[in-house]
């Protein structure tokens, strides 16, 4: 049996009920502001003799950026286009199918993720060890690089990956060093959007397709609850 493997992404927007976890210490932040309102925007007799009193002010704001960006990288929320989002990266099969998924922040480059999804990529079959190397691999330009292409050639999965033009023209400049041009399969290519199609099937779910979880493992788990649905409704389904 032939399967042809695909991998993209998909970035959900964050919604405001769901900037992450909770933050820690609170109460100390509360005592600041309350108490120390006053002397902050007291007038000049009140400041006398306090010439560094702003410095304790913007430390204590490096300190509030530098804890709100942990917090976030914790809730693997990251800055994109769409504001505060995460990113899905995705592997799936020819029937719109799910088979993995891995969480990034929003501003994660799709590029790093393609071997990681791979890897964690087991299939079951009737008999036997779980399968975990495709035919073939599609995917776009965005995963077009040498040590995608490598890990691939190393397991013997054929990629149907197009090469980026920049990635043509730089291996051009080198003349014979640069090695063969890089070609595909361009009727399995055509195949690639069934993970397009399969992003919109997981994006039926609104809380996928916007996140509303607070926690990343909360969010990955619907994530896995809706791919397990995709995949009974597909086996369960009875052809006339």
């Amino acid at each position: 049996m032939t399967r042809s493997g695909s991998s993209s992404s998909c970035p959900p927007r964050r919604r405001r009920d769901a900037p992450g976890p909770r933050r820690a210490g609170r109460s100390g932040e509360g005592g600041r502001r309350g108490g120390g309102g006053s002397a902050k925007r007291g007038g000049p007799e009140e400041q006398d003799g306090q010439d560094t009193a702003d410095d304790p002010d913007r430390e204590e704001q490096r300190r509030a950026r530098r804890r709100r960006k942990l917090r976030l990288k914790a809730a693997l929320l990251g800055r994109s286009r769409g504001g505060q989002t995460s990113k899905v990266h995705v592997a799936g099969e020819r029937r719109c199918r799910p088979l993995e998924f891995i969480l990034t922040e929003g501003q994660a480059a799709d590029s790093p993720q393609f071997i990681p999804v791979l890897k964690k990529v087991r299939v079951r079959g009737p008999v036997g060890r779980p399968r975990t190397r495709p035919d073939a691999v599609a995917g776009d330009r965005a995963y077009s690089s040498r040590g995608n292409r490598a890990h691939l050639r190393g397991r013997a999965i054929k990629a149907v990956i197009p090469e980026k033009k920049d990635q043509a023209a730089n291996r051009k400049k080198k003349g014979s060093k640069g090695g063969r041009p890089v070609s595909h399969d361009a009727d399995l290519y055509k195949e690639r959007n069934t993970v397009e199609r399969l992003i919109n099937r997981l994006k039926a779910w609104r809380g996928i397709a916007t996140r509303y979880d607070k926690t990343p493992a909360s969010y990955l788990g619907g994530l896995h609850l809706r791919g397990a649905m995709i995949w009974l409704k597909d086996l369960t389904k009875t052809n006339p």
